[in-house]
């Protein structure tokens, strides 16, 4: 027995094993770039995975199961809080475009294999469902809307208040560069006998500590300086040099420089705070000396811009003084710290309950409805995840391990279809040739043409976040890189979160309903 026949025998005897070939390949081909644009994980995956199953290699049906599980539960607990209380003041209107596109998405296809005969052909028509939504988004839906996406995102910006110092001059600036730098305060410099929360207005420049005399002290908005203070301030670059060196002269004083700060995660579950933008969480007492550093809602960094809305659900990555990163956290919700355990009792209690939901079969009509066993556990993703803003430590999943559950059940699940079908793969394209991805990319691309079309003329969606819309919509996180390669700017991302969260768990549910409508009407 030569070494690739050998190699052959034991993926065959060993299944486990041409699944993490799988994963190898398609993870190390995904991320790769040509001309722009890269397949992705998930499609580099299932092509490796149906390469793989040309060498005829069984694999229990269980195993995919399981991991399909896992994957939705994942995906549950990660939008649950965007699905049922992260709605912005484009809420309402994008749940109604992302319904009635959805709804597309069931017509099509269904539409398309009755009118040319074609069976169930996941493993041929995924290829464009993933690479051919990245291109009609992000290369021909600024097309047929005559819009030049880079110069529509720099105006959306624009209007959110980035880029214009006049509008808030701080919140850009100080997400992105802070330094701290002790100066020294004399009755030339006008900065006495004031309030120190009078002397930089509308900027995010913030006296932190002083030293006065023999005396250390930490600063507050009311507190006054005297002539001959010496003061720690932080603040942006930018402002530290234009608006405080030019009127007090800066200070070596390591020891009142040498204060404790902290950078953290805070999970937002504050009602009062839900829908506010930046511009108006910057002026709450809480607030005072916290730097933004990045906000994240449904696992997709979005920008930071002054009218950037923080929904429930959100991730801000806040930096400052202990001090005021403890009071800003009390505000907004709770400290995401990192920790290295998952609550898996929760996990795959969540599951197993879901799972019994489920499996409940209701008859209307003589005819059989259940959610199943996957979206039961789509359903206990969702409501756990929505738990969490109200009980955050309850059924803890930190952020690698959720992307770990979601990321690695996806692409075994998508592993196993691929080895499974790769020899249906082949014969189906024997047989039907390449009629059945001519369909596929028919059904990908009208419903994505209409959204680009419903949502820019009739939901009148600012063309800078249609596009993430879209891409939310149909749930396709590669899309939306391509979107925003094409945009040169994190800007459509904004637009992502809400159509997200309706589209992972609708179009979960769409996959079992199709195949009951197609196989009921054959």
């Amino acid at each position: 027995m030569n070494l690739w026949q050998w190699i052959v025998t034991t993926l065959r005897s060993y299944p486990e094993l041409a699944i993490f070939l799988a994963l190898a390949i398609g993870f190390w081909i995904g991320p790769k770039k040509l001309a722009g644009f890269s397949l992705g994980n998930v499609t580099a995956t299932l092509l490796a995975a149906v390469a793989i199953g040309q060498l005829g290699i069984a694999v229990p049906g269980p195993i995919r199961s399981t991991f399909f599980l896992l994957f939705l539960f994942a995906v549950g607990y990660g939008v649950g809080p965007q699905f049922f209380r992260g709605l912005g003041k484009e809420g309402p209107k994008q749940i109604v475009f992302s319904l009635l596109v959805l709804a597309l998405c069931l017509l099509a296809p269904y539409l398309c294999a009755k009118i040319a005969g074609l069976d169930l052909g996941y493993a041929v028509t995924y290829i464009f469902g993933t690479i051919g939504s990245a291109i009609v988004l992000a290369q021909l839906g600024p097309k047929l809307i005559g819009v030049d996406l880079p110069k529509a995102c720099a105006e959306y910006e624009k209007q959110m208040g980035g880029g214009d110092a006049g509008l808030d001059p701080g919140v850009m600036s100080a997400c992105r560069n802070i330094e701290v730098r002790a100066c020294r305060v004399d009755v030339a410099s006008g900065l006495t006998r004031r309030p120190v929360r009078e002397l930089s207005p509308g900027l995010r420049i913030f006296v932190e500590r002083i030293r006065r005399g023999d005396r250390t002290f930490g600063a507050d908005a009311d507190t006054v300086l005297d002539h001959g203070d010496i003061v720690v301030i932080s603040g942006p670059r930018a402002l530290l040099v234009e608006k405080v060196e030019a009127v007090v002269p800066e200070v070596d004083d390591r020891a009142l420089l040498d204060m404790p700060v902290t950078r953290v995660d805070v999970f937002v579950r504050s009602k009062s705070v839900n829908g506010k933008t930046l511009r108006e969480l910057a002026d709450l007492p809480e607030m005072r000396g916290i730097y933004l550093r990045r906000i994240t809602r449904s696992m997709v960094e979005i920008p930071i811009l002054p009218e950037t809305e923080i929904l429930r659900g959100d991730i801000l990555t806040i930096a400052g003084s202990v001090q005021h990163v403890d009071a800003a956290t009390a505000t907004l919700g709770v400290a995401d710290r990192p920790v290295e355990s998952t609550d898996l009792a929760v996990v795959s209690a969540g599951i197993v309950i879901g799972g019994l939901i489920g499996a409940l079969t209701y008859v209307a009509g003589g005819v059989p409805v259940s959610l199943s066993t996957s979206g039961g556990a789509l359903l206990a993703g969702l409501v756990l995840g929505d738990l969490r803003t109200v009980h955050p430590t309850f059924g803890n999943i930190p952020g690698p391990a959720l992307w770990l559950m979601n990321t690695l059940g996806l692409n075994v699940f998508i592993a196993i279809v691929g080895i499974s079908a790769g020899p249906g793969f082949v014969s189906g394209l024997q047989q039907v040739g390449l009629s059945l991805f001519l369909w596929g990319m028919v059904a990908t691309t009208i419903p994505l043409v209409v959204a680009v079309l419903l949502g820019h003329y009739v939901f009148k969606f600012h063309p800078a976040i249609l596009f993430g819309v879209c891409a939310g919509v149909r749930t396709t996180t590669a899309a939306l890189g391509m979107i925003q390669e094409a945009a040169k700017s994190k800007v459509p991302a904004l637009g992502y979160g809400m159509p997200y969260a309706i589209g992972n768990t609708l179009l979960t549910i769409f996959g079992m309903v199709i195949v009951l409508m197609l196989v009921g009407g054959s």
